[in-house]
């Protein structure tokens, strides 16, 4: 039999946690019959685990160490003949799956314990002894201990209560699931089981994984099985799909709703995860006033949204017809899934990222998508979430259910780089044509995007402040507007038609010129005046008196180098005007 994993993972415990794994150098029945045991019981639904022998551990990484000691093609054949009257020994019968598998060009063999569906098993303490003494088994962390009384009794209560991902399905057939999508399963999980398919019979080769159960005459899915490699999934589990809705203008607002992501679980996963990307995920570049280094920031870390989506499918509960839905806010990303966490699980022991489920819901999916590489690990999903939006310098995220605990809400929240405001708004009833009305309007667009427009209203510094900022929020003429884009297209045209009520195309033109420093007979000579007095007053002075326009040199309105400068709100009205053009 081929193994239906890679065996490196197993030798390097990526992908399979270390309590789920034993390294035994050496064939020792009645130690590995006590943790077959306790693999079998799966007192926390974590889907059995893993025994390689003839191979040492590392005392320092908990991992196989390499070159591996190997067995001798006599000791192998030796092991399995006495397995044979072992696995009698496990009450009721056990056998795990047996493998043999070639590294560093040595023999080890590989045992795979999946969770029975017989449970709870017990075994002599040493099933070599000739006095037979049965202990129920359990494990603890990396360890196989026995079972307390008060564990027995609920080992006892979980002999009926087997994880519905791990169950029959008797409304499928094996024609159900699909050999393109298992193999295509193996090849990403480099198993050598993959060159198999189509070779060996199908119904073995599922057998072989534990995607089917039942006699050879009466077989049928299992539910994990229909998950991940049934084309429609949705035939045997309802609503098993990813509803994306986005809410643009908040819940009050009008919605847009997208397709349903439907199809295999895997599929789903990646097509989400695809789409939120490329909806969701930006890069901004910023430059820290006390540091020399630039810190390169994302909209959502990408982390943070893979591991949040995965756990809604890890953790949901398939029984319940509902979808997961993702909404979609302006400022923030919900996630929810039906089939909350176990009462247990004190809420705010996620926002402390210290989780751990007593019983895990789906024991055989959550090990398919860790093989996958789509989820760390037991326990590990809300560290890596907390963990990806600090690094980021994100917001913490908030958790939320209900007291019966019937669905579990993640909600992320945009980077306050990235931040959109509610739009601004104005009465533009009321709006009035003047300048000392325009002029309110614009100091109240530049208060909402809070831009302290008063410090840059006089003088040579102001100007150039004045450019600066404009530069930087593109307050600029003929240029699309960070500012006016928070602003309703009627707003702008109300705005717009105000300050064409309240000043004429020469006092345009004198704004326009003064983008670059100029004196005043060349500003009023450009609109056809002379430089009198009386033109100054009637075109140049209300626009000063109000900072659209500024002196160069304040202190000294006389002085022959005097020159005048558009100021910040002098570059917004025509921005304004050109936004409506």
């Amino acid at each position: 039999m081929t193994l239906h994993l890679n065996i490196e993972d197993l030798l390097s415990a990526q992908t399979v946690e270390t309590d789920r794994i034993e390294y035994k150098e050496g064939w020792n029945p009645d130690a590995i019959y006590r943790s077959i045991c306790a693999f079998a019981n799966d007192f926390d639904n974590t889907s059995g685990g893993y025994i390689l022998v003839g191979v040492k551990e590392d005392d320092v990484t908990k991992t196989a160490r390499r070159p591996v000691k190997g067995l001798t093609t006599a000791e192998l054949a030796d092991i399995q003949f006495k397995m044979i009257g072992f696995n009698n020994l496990l009450q009721p019968v056990y056998n795990p799956h047996l493998f043999i598998e070639i590294v560093d060009g040595k023999q080890i063999l590989v045992l795979w314990i999946p969770g029975g569906s017989n449970r709870p098993y017990q075994v002599p303490e040493r099933v070599t002894a000739k006095e037979k003494r049965y202990f129920y088994y359990i494990r603890k962390y990396a360890n196989s201990v026995k079972a307390k009384m008060e564990e027995q009794q609920e080992l006892i209560s979980l002999s009926n209560n087997i994880p519905f991902d791990d169950r029959s399905n008797t409304q499928a057939t094996l024609e159900n699931i699909s050999m393109v999508l298992v193999k295509d399963y193996l090849v990403k999980v480099k198993s050598r089981l993959a060159e198999q398919v189509g070779k060996i019979p199908d119904r073995g080769l599922l057998r072989q994984m534990e995607l089917i159960s039942g006699p050879n005459e009466h077989v049928f899915p299992r539910n994990v099985g229909l998950m991940l490699f049934a084309e429609n999934p949705e035939l045997f589990f309802p609503y098993t799909q990813v509803d994306i809705v986005e809410f643009p203008d908040g819940d009050a607002g009008p919605y847009l709703e997208h397709d349903p992501i439907a199809g295999p679980v895997p599929e789903q996963i990646y097509r989400t995860l695809s789409f939120l990307r490329d909806k969701l995920v930006k890069e901004k570049v910023i430059k820290p006033t006390d540091k020399e280094e630039s810190i390169r920031v994302a909209s959502y870390p990408y982390q943070a949204i893979e591991e949040t989506l995965v756990n809604a499918f890890y953790h949901r509960d398939y029984q319940q017809r509902e979808p997961i839905e993702i909404r979609i806010y302006p400022n923030s990303i919900i996630f929810i899934n039906h089939g909350g966490p176990h009462r247990s699980i004190l809420l705010e022991a996620f926002s402390l990222g210290k989780v751990r489920s007593r019983r895990y819901r789906n024991r055989r999916l959550g090990e398919f998508l860790k093989e996958l590489e789509l989820t760390e690990g037991r326990a590990t999903g809300i560290p890596t979430i907390l963990n990806s939006l600090k690094d980021n310098g994100s917001p913490a995220p908030r958790f939320h259910t209900d007291e019966d605990r019937t669905f579990f809400e993640v909600e992320l929240f945009i980077h306050p780089a990235f931040t959109i405001k509610e739009p601004f708004t104005i009465d533009a009833d009321k709006l009035i044509a003047s300048m000392a009305g325009v002029d309110d309007v614009l100091n109240s667009i530049l208060d909402f995007e809070g831009i302290a427009h008063e410090d840059f209203s006089r003088g040579a510094i102001a100007g150039i402040q004045a450019g600066t900022i404009a530069e930087k929020v593109k307050i600029l003429d003929n240029q699309t507007s960070d500012v006016l884009s928070a602003i309703n297209g009627t707003v702008v045209s109300a705005i717009a038609g105000a300050i064409a009520g309240t000043i004429d195309e020469k006092e345009i033109e004198l704004l326009t010129m003064a983008l670059v420093p100029k004196d005043r007979k060349i500003l009023l000579t450009h609109i056809g005046m002379t430089n009198h007095r009386k033109n100054y007053e009637r075109y140049m002075l209300p626009m000063i008196t109000k900072s659209w326009l500024t002196m160069t040199i304040p202190d000294k309105p006389t002085s022959p180098k005097q020159q005048y400068l558009t100021t910040l709100k002098g570059r917004l009205v025509l921005n304004i005007i050109s936004h409506k053009h």
